[in-house]
């Protein structure tokens, strides 16, 4: 599943959520430079990059559990690459 994960120092990345006992990896991820929304990251969960959001490619990222802040998860049918 697609997923919105915000970590320690600021960081926001998307991709598929895989958790194992220490770290978060998303595959296919990408770095949330701008949001792009009016309404936050649940708006970006929920309908998808918009007109204004800036995805930054980052392949596979790995997180360390314990940095992880909150997930979102996100809607797959907003998500689909178009």
């Amino acid at each position: 599943m697609k997923r919105i994960v915000v970590a320690q120092r600021g960081w926001v990345v998307v991709g598929e959520y895989e958790k194992t006992d220490d770290e978060v990896v998303l595959t296919g991820a990408s770095v949330l430079r701008r949001w792009g929304t009016s309404e936050g990251l649940g708006e970006l969960a929920a309908k998808g990059p918009q007109a204004n959001t800036v995805l930054d490619p980052a392949g596979t990222v790995r997180v360390p559990a314990l940095a992880v802040v909150l997930t979102f998860d996100c809607n797959a049918e907003t998500w689909a690459p178009k």
